[in-house]
């Protein structure tokens, strides 16, 4: 596997598209994809690079990605990672998509969403027709398409009932969009959002937001399974089991203490206003004794707009 580009620094021009070329795969997102979490020497590699490698074995017939399996003659997988820390739709529509659809991948990756939860910008609406516009053009381009949903940011922090409930609502509806476009473009879906990975603490790593190098793992062998299941992955699965050791509780709490601190710092400039206001609808909601239906019901028209206008098309 040969790594052309890391997150947005470099540009890398469109590979070959013969029988004998690269398979090209192409990741746009945030910090999920940028393999945060998953860290060796001193870089983040993430599940990515990881799937990158299993993806071909002798090779792959002429127009990269196919079902009739391998076909004589070496291939590599070229990675242009173009995911990047705090990313939210609008930076994967604007800045991601035109340098993925240029590089005509076989493969393309959207796993974006989460951080548009977390800003007082968010709206479903333009949130779907941004994915949607991303998906298009990948499509089109004649990309397999891989796509995930994930647990709301609340719930994976531990915050009490009136911050996570707003953070929840807004993830249920990002991830009814992710599930509704990946069933229109038939992409390799992995869920990720329920109880088997938001409870495994081994899968994440010492913030709690993103995977640890055995969740990382954990998400390259899954999509690494569902494309062998369409006859997509032809090499060795990605282990499963971690190569390092995990990290100690003191290393935990050191890195919590120096980068996670300024990364919470970071965030709170957004996160802890929009999350105060949000928690302060949730309590008069409460104290007038309409609990979360309005609220609830609210999103869920929000989210049938946006379906709507979306699915229409």
């Amino acid at each position: 596997m040969t790594v052309e580009s890391l997150g947005a620094r470099t540009e890398v021009p469109p590979g070959p598209g013969g029988p004998d070329g690269p398979v090209r795969f192409a990741v746009l997102g945030d910090s999920f994809s940028e393999g945060v979490g998953d860290r060796v020497d001193g870089a983040w590699r993430g599940w990515a690079p990881l799937l990158a490698d299993g993806l071909p074995a002798d090779g792959l017939p002429a127009e990269g990605l196919s079902s009739a399996g391998p076909a004589p003659g070496a291939r590599r997988t070229v990675l242009l990672n173009l995911a990047v820390g705090g990313a939210l739709s609008r930076d994967v529509d604007e800045d991601q998509r035109p340098r993925a659809v240029a590089f005509r991948p076989h493969l393309a990756s959207v796993v974006v969403g989460v951080n548009d939860t977390l800003r007082r910008t968010f709206d479903i609406g333009l949130l779907a027709d941004r994915l949607d516009r991303v998906l298009t053009d990948l499509d089109a381009a004649g990309a397999v398409l891989l796509t995930a949903c994930l647990p709301d940011p609340g719930r994976m922090l531990g915050l009490p009932p009136p911050l996570s409930r707003p953070l929840a609502r807004r993830q249920r509806s990002v991830n009814a969009v992710v599930h509704a476009l990946s069933d229109r473009y038939d992409a390799v879906h992995l869920h990720l959002a329920d109880d088997a990975w938001t409870e495994n603490r081994a899968l994440w790593s010492a913030d709690r937001l993103h995977p640890g190098e055995r969740g990382h793992r954990a998400v390259a062998a899954g999509f690494h399974g569902l494309l062998a299941t369409r006859g997509l992955a032809h090499g060795t699965p990605p282990a499963r089991e971690p190569a390092q050791p995990p990290p100690t509780r003191t290393e935990a709490l050191l890195w919590l203490a120096t980068a996670g601190t300024g990364w919470v710092l970071r965030r709170s400039r957004d996160l802890l206003p929009q999350l105060l206001l949000l928690a302060g609808a949730e309590l008069r909601h409460w104290a007038d004794g309409t609990g979360t239906e309005p609220l609830d019901a609210r999103a869920d028209a929000a989210l049938a707009a946006a379906l709507t206008a979306t699915m229409g098309r």
